[in-house]
């Protein structure tokens, strides 16, 4: 077994007194003063997440635009520079390979953010697909990756940026120094809150921590880990590679149609895509939400009927909305809102039903 990587972060971890877990071949913070302190701290105030796992690859040159237009669902061509745009890496069958978020840096220059246990298996899938009109790039190792969230975060980190913060709109982001450093801050995240991702030079990313975590004490943040990072993501329905969507489930079946644009001509799974645009997906990814007492879990069976229907991709116990909740494929047939379902927990059934998503919408 392979020794697990360490972000430029777990020195911090260890003073904090995080509870370190293996995640995707990386140790992690999986929780600090406790996932649901932390989780209610970034829906009320704000929290701070270690996310330097994450892959990073710069596409560049006079044949960037083309050869992502290729590889992406998404139309890139829609973006201006210093815009982000959420996307996936289709397969001939419609099925992602991961899903991304896409920068565009410059007129020619892209950067591709990928999952963390996804950056092997991606970056063989994007040199397969042929750069000879432009250059692919592994930044990895280039970044560390900060994410502040919550209500408060534009608050906290003014402070410590020359940056007018209200000036970046959501998915966008610009270049200047966070407390002296330079970085990338991108008014993007994953946890259906306002916040920033701060892309950092590895060695700086202590020293910009410790500071965000000065600055934000008298606001209420608390650094957070991957234990609340997944209910938050889950309450907002943002989809975790692996469990909600893989290479076996198409964009339309998860939902993602918004993200496929088929307008911009050829890309990899275009016409299943498209046919399933028209003619609808033999199922669908739907939200529910426990109508008894019970914890919905990954892999747990959903039962229509009799029936076995499908099985929980993602589930939990909502800390800010106080109930169990999650998601599982169902038939498109018996997936409407407010279709009655049951989940199959420890030998037992409790009831359930399909409702709309997201489960928490931020006020505005």
């Amino acid at each position: 077994m392979s020794e697990l990587r360490k972000t430029p972060l777990h020195e911090v971890h260890q003073e904090s007194g995080a509870k370190m877990v293996p995640f995707g071949g990386w140790e992690m913070p999986v929780e600090y003063s406790g996932l649901i302190a932390e989780h209610q701290a970034v829906r009320s105030s704000a929290g701070l997440f270690d996310v330097s796992h994450m892959g990073e690859f710069e596409v560049s040159g006079p044949g960037a635009l083309a050869f992502l237009q290729r590889v992406t669902a998404n139309d890139v061509a829609k973006l201006a520079v210093g815009q982000a745009q959420y996307s996936a890496l289709p397969m001939p069958n419609g099925c992602p390979v991961d899903d991304v978020i896409v920068y565009r840096r410059g007129e020619q220059r892209y950067l591709i953010v990928v999952n963390a246990a996804n950056v092997d298996k991606d970056w063989a899938w994007l040199r397969a697909q042929g750069t000879s009109d432009c250059s692919l790039d592994d930044q990895s190792a280039a970044f560390a990756l900060l994410a502040l969230q919550g209500p408060k975060a534009q608050a906290i980190l003014q402070g410590l940026t020359p940056l007018n913060l209200k000036s970046i709109a959501f998915y966008h982001f610009a270049e200047a120094p966070v407390c002296g450093h330079s970085a990338i801050v991108a008014r993007t995240g994953y946890t259906g809150e306002d916040g920033f991702e701060l892309f950092l030079p590895p060695d700086s990313a202590p020293g910009v921590w410790r500071r965000l975590v000065e600055a934000g004490g008298p606001h209420g943040l608390l650094p957070a880990g991957l234990g609340a990072r997944d209910t938050l993501r889950l309450e907002a329905r943002m989809l975790l590679y692996g469990n909600d969507m893989d290479e076996t489930t198409t964009l339309i079946e998860a939902g993602l149609g918004w993200i496929v644009s088929l307008e911009k001509g050829e890309f990899n799974g275009r016409q299943v895509l498209s046919d399933q645009k028209a003619s609808g997906a033999p199922r669908k990814l739907v939200g529910f939400e426990a109508t008894e007492r019970g914890i919905p879990r990954h892999g747990y069976p959903v039962f229509l009927g009799e029936e076995q229907a499908g099985a929980v991709t993602s589930g939990t116990f909502a800390p800010f909305l106080q109930k169990g909740i999650g998601l599982a494929y169902l038939p498109s047939a018996r997936a409407s809102v407010g279709t009655e379902l049951a989940v199959g927990i420890r030998g037992k059934r409790i009831g359930a039903r399909v409702v709309k998503t997201p489960f928490y919408k931020r006020p505005r």
